[in-house]
């Protein structure tokens, strides 16, 4: 079982720690499924086959998003860096140039004055994308 190759002993994990790791092991394996159905669908000549295995990839990235969740709800540090990068719009790494606060004004403007919160660890409490000043 995949859980089980701890790189420390279990007993100086903490509970949190533990959990976290089962949680992305969980995580691992349901991307690694997403992968293979993809895969095996691409590559086979049976239409109906291959309705099944996007079906079954599909049942895979529900139980991958589920666990994002769980891991969103219990660890403060990715729930950070989750809400500061997912369901943008703009350029990936503008929004993390946003985010450490080195966004540049054409930046700003392309990120449509979306605010959030960034990343713990990521030594900006907070960030605000464009001017309030009115033209």
């Amino acid at each position: 079982m995949s859980s089980e190759n701890l790189h420390v002993p279990r007993e100086v994990l903490s509970r949190e720690g533990r959990l976290l790791h089962h949680a992305i092991t969980s995580l691992k394996e349901e991307l690694d499924a997403v992968d293979w159905y993809r895969q095996r669908a691409d590559d086979t000549e049976d239409e109906e086959l291959k309705q099944v295995l996007l079906h079954n990839m599909r049942e895979e990235m529900e139980h991958a998003a589920m666990v994002l969740e769980w891991i969103r709800r219990n660890n403060k540090e990715f729930e950070g860096f989750l809400r500061t990068y997912l369901f943008t719009e703009a350029p990936i790494v503008e929004v993390e140039h946003a985010a450490e606060g080195k966004e540049t004004a054409e930046e700003a403007g392309r990120l449509g004055g979306r605010s959030g919160t960034a990343a713990p660890g990521s030594g900006v409490d907070e960030f605000t994308i464009g001017s309030l000043k009115g033209k």
